[in-house]
């Protein structure tokens, strides 16, 4: 048995001061306030030093770590995105990939996945085939413009069987219903998120009842459907944040250019604590910087000078939420574990419970990590 003492637990909605928290066969098997809980004989110690420790990280959408991306490198980008106490992942393939390619990268992926340095990833978040041509970075390389064919999707749904966890679709697209239900059909626990999308919350809401609960980077590559010209319109980021049943994706970047601080604000605020999910949505482009953007370093520029995604690991992500919203800790880590656990049907990870897997990291109070834990075993 593990037993990790002097920490400051982090829980879902409180702290634990002076606790201690010991791990078994992988597994969380308690936990308490130091004075109350004695550490058994026999026990490997690990001291906090007073440091907290927080449910390991999820990010269940994210293209790459530091330099790799996941098709093409998914050890090292698993592996990158671990020592940033990232222990949950979902590799994330794109639309501008054809379906042999994406075949492809899908048993690349997986065969990755099954080694122990592959241990963090968890599945796929298919941010394709389907999503609006209009909206996206790389968006000229997109070969899904035409009508929605099972013939062309039904390989990959075949192929990615299980282990898709999220499809992300635009529900305006003609024919979308037909795969949402072929796909449901397929893995019937799946989840789907409308993403690069200018839908009518009508649109949005009919794909409810199959399973869709996010909102794929929420502002971010969405339309508007203004009725008149002088009037804002009702479209994807409105249907987000009206619907208590759909969580809202956020990248929060460094100087809140994905998502303005005050939008991060005021997401928070309509949302709730429940169903706000950080992610990374890194990315290796290397496109030109346009004007305006000089000295940024946390975000990518597609080949046309568009912003495509960011450079970030998750719990800087984290740590930029708190600067920009006034979240706290324990708020941040509900963002980067619990929430998004819960928005993709994990069960046994994303917050310290016993019983849970033993995913943690040791963290400061800006969230720097000093160690990361593993299904119990220390990788940091």
């Amino acid at each position: 048995m593990i037993a990790i003492k002097n920490a400051t637990l982090i829980m879902r909605d409180h702290y634990i001061p002076e606790a201690v928290l010991f791990i078994k066969d992988g597994i969380i098997a308690g936990y308490g306030e130091m004075r109350n809980t004695p550490i058994p004989e026999g026990c490997e110690i690990i001291d906090a030093e007073g440091l907290y420790v927080g449910p390991g990280l999820v990010d269940i959408h994210n293209h790459a770590g530091g330099s790799h991306w996941f098709y093409n490198e998914p050890i090292e980008a698993a592996q990158f995105n671990l020592k940033h106490g990232t222990t949950t992942i979902l590799p994330t393939l794109y639309f501008n990939m054809n379906a042999e390619q994406l075949i492809e990268q899908i048993d690349f992926v997986r065969e990755a996945m099954k080694k122990p340095e592959g241990a963090n990833m968890a599945g796929f978040y298919m941010e394709a085939p389907y999503m609006n041509p209009k909206f996206g970075a790389d968006r000229e390389n997109n070969p899904w413009k035409d009508v929605i064919n099972p013939d062309d999707y039904m390989p990959i749904i075949e192929k990615v069987g299980s282990d898709v966890k999220v499809w992300v679709v635009a529900p305006e697209r003609e024919n979308i219903e037909q795969f949402v239900r072929d796909a449901k059909k397929a893995n019937p626990d799946v989840r789907f998120a409308v993403g690069h999308s200018e839908a009518s919350p009508q649109q949005i809401e009919k794909l409810m009842p199959y399973g869709l609960c996010i909102g794929t980077h929420h502002t971010n590559a969405t339309g508007d459907l203004p009725k008149y010209p002088e009037c804002r319109g009702v479209c994807v980021d409105e249907t987000v944040n009206y619907n208590s049943g759909i969580y809202a994706e956020l990248i929060c970047d460094s100087r809140g250019i994905h998502v303005d601080p005050y939008m991060l604000r005021l997401v928070r605020k309509i949302k709730g604590e429940e169903k706000i999910v950080l992610i990374s949505d890194a990315c290796v482009f290397d496109g030109p910087v346009p004007p305006g953007y000089d000295g940024v370093t946390d975000i990518n520029f597609d080949y046309a000078g568009e912003i495509a995604g960011s450079k970030l690991s998750l719990e800087v992500a984290c740590r930029n939420m708190m600067k920009h919203t006034g979240a706290s800790l324990v708020d941040v880590f509900r963002y980067a574990s619990l929430n998004p656990s819960k928005a993709v049907g994990f069960t046994d990870r994303g917050e310290i419970r016993e019983g849970l897997r033993a995913d943690l990291v040791i963290c400061d109070h800006q969230l720097n990590i000093k160690s990361v834990i593993l299904k119990g075993e220390i990788i940091k």
